[in-house]
């Protein structure tokens, strides 16, 4: 390992590409300048189509979870009934964020590793019929898990009124989403994950039905306060301070999903999670997830015969990459590789064979160069 040199295939935060470092690193500009209204301008209409939405998409300084808590404070107020979808550690957050604000949280919870079954909520919404919101999760980063929104969504629309909001911070920009279409009303996503940036910025983008709610809504806030972001945005600002070198490198992202083209985008996500999942069946090493519930950004590897902890050591001291571990009950279980944002097929290849060699030297048995070969025919075959 060189020094200095690092493979990071965790998942979020990402890689950054070069040339959005670049455009980080450019001279600060007023934020109340017409330079920054400019800016703003430019990006505003060239989020919309990764959301799927024809709505404005809201910037916010702060990291995904505020924009979780963003969502509760806005759409719900104490007292009223939510459900809570939970399938990993970040379902549960969002549960967790209802329970502080004094929302009375129904919740379902399914196994780690499984998807929604849509059925099972529209039974619940049947039972629950005063529930005004119902929050899920897209792509569940703990579990590589991708939640099937837009058959929940479909679900919400005949059987409630209730809100639909969507935590969809590690897959918007690697996964099609189709907000509008699917009956979203919030969605929320973070700069950290397939949009190749730092941490530091959370994205809403809010239906006219879930505003209609919010502007009734007399909780107090401030910082949080969603319409002060939209009537702000509308004239190309923002109501406090923000994260300028990071708009800098959004306008830069926004520009490689264009050149790139986003259905391009979404199908070498899909490739590079077809070439991880056959890699390791080729290993027989178990994956967390079945093929339908696979997620494009992250996947999810059992560690039934081998220390997953022990496997991640290795990696990262002498080949330097990065991969994840379990989280709660699946901590010292399974171990999770992002394949997201800045990554290619290429660097998939790479990662599968550093892997290979770190398995032999943890005692693992495995024929050397099986799982890449696996990976190799997927990417010759085109396979997304």
């Amino acid at each position: 390992m060189l020094p200095d040199q690092q493979f990071l295939r965790i998942p979020g935060p990402t890689p950054i590409p070069p040339s959005v470092n670049g455009a980080m690193s450019q001279p600060m500009i007023g934020h109340r300048d017409q330079e920054t209204n400019d800016l703003l301008h430019t990006i505003k209409p060239k989020l919309k189509p990764v959301f799927g939405t024809d709505q404005d998409v809201l910037i916010i300084s702060g990291s995904g979870t505020a924009g979780l808590e963003a969502a509760v404070v806005n759409a719900v107020q104490p007292g009223d009934e939510v459900l809570v979808i939970v399938t990993g550690a970040f379902g549960d957050r969002f549960a967790q964020i209802c329970t502080e604000y004094g929302i009375a949280t129904h919740r379902i919870d399914i196994e780690w590793g499984e998807a929604i079954e849509p059925e099972s909520i529209q039974e619940y919404l049947k039972k629950h019929p005063d529930i005004k919101a119902v929050f899920a999760t897209f792509c569940e980063t703990s579990t590589g898990v991708l939640n099937p929104v837009q058959e929940v969504g479909q679900v919400i629309q005949q059987h409630s009124d209730a809100l639909f909001i969507v935590d969809g911070v590690s897959g918007i920009g690697g996964v099609n989403m189709e907000m509008d279409a699917w009956g979203i009303d919030i969605l929320i996503t973070g700069s950290q994950k397939a949009l190749m940036l730092p941490p530091g910025l959370t994205f809403m983008a809010v239906s006219e039905r879930a505003w209609n709610v919010i502007e009734k809504n007399d909780r107090p806030s401030f910082y949080f306060d969603l319409t002060k972001y939209r009537d702000q945005l509308a004239n190309d600002s923002t109501p406090f301070t923000p994260a300028l070198s990071l708009l800098f490198g959004l306008k830069q992202v926004l520009e490689l999903l264009d050149q790139e083209g986003l259905e391009t985008t979404f199908s070498r996500h899909r490739q590079m999670m077809n070439m991880t999942r056959a890699a390791f069946q080729a290993l027989s090493i178990p994956l967390l997830t079945n093929a339908q519930a696979a997620s494009p950004t992250v996947t999810a590897i059992k560690a039934d015969d081998f220390d997953p902890d022990t496997l991640r050591n290795v990696l990262k001291n002498e080949f330097g990459l990065l991969t994840a571990g379990g989280q709660k009950h699946l901590k010292g279980r399974i171990f999770r590789i992002g394949h997201m944002g800045y990554c290619s097929p290429a660097d998939i290849l790479q990662t599968i064979s550093i892997i290979e060699i770190a398995l032999n030297k943890i005692g693992k048995p495995i024929e050397l160069g099986k799982g890449t070969r696996a990976a190799q025919e997927i990417m010759l075959s085109g396979g997304s």
